[in-house]
């Protein structure tokens, strides 16, 4: 359950994920993540930041070891 309000999906960010085949990489991701990486890639006034944002988001969901350029990996279960 997201604290914040939670941010709409553009066309762009959808078309991106389809082209890289990263739609799993994203929803694996907790809410969180997926709602910052959106406000973060919409909250830039350039395209150009845009695109750049965009391309960090995918490349992040494919190596699947960082978050907003932070180390992260996905929680284990416990046995």
């Amino acid at each position: 359950m997201l604290k914040r309000p939670p941010n709409p999906m553009p066309d762009f960010v959808r078309a991106a994920l389809d082209a890289r085949g990263l739609w799993a990489a994203y929803r694996a991701r907790p809410p969180y993540q997926q709602n910052d990486y959106l406000g973060w890639i919409a909250r830039a006034r350039l395209d150009a930041t845009k695109r750049k944002r965009l391309a960090q988001m995918l490349d992040e969901l494919e190596g699947d070891t960082l978050y907003m350029n932070m180390a992260w990996a996905p929680r284990t279960t416990k046995p």
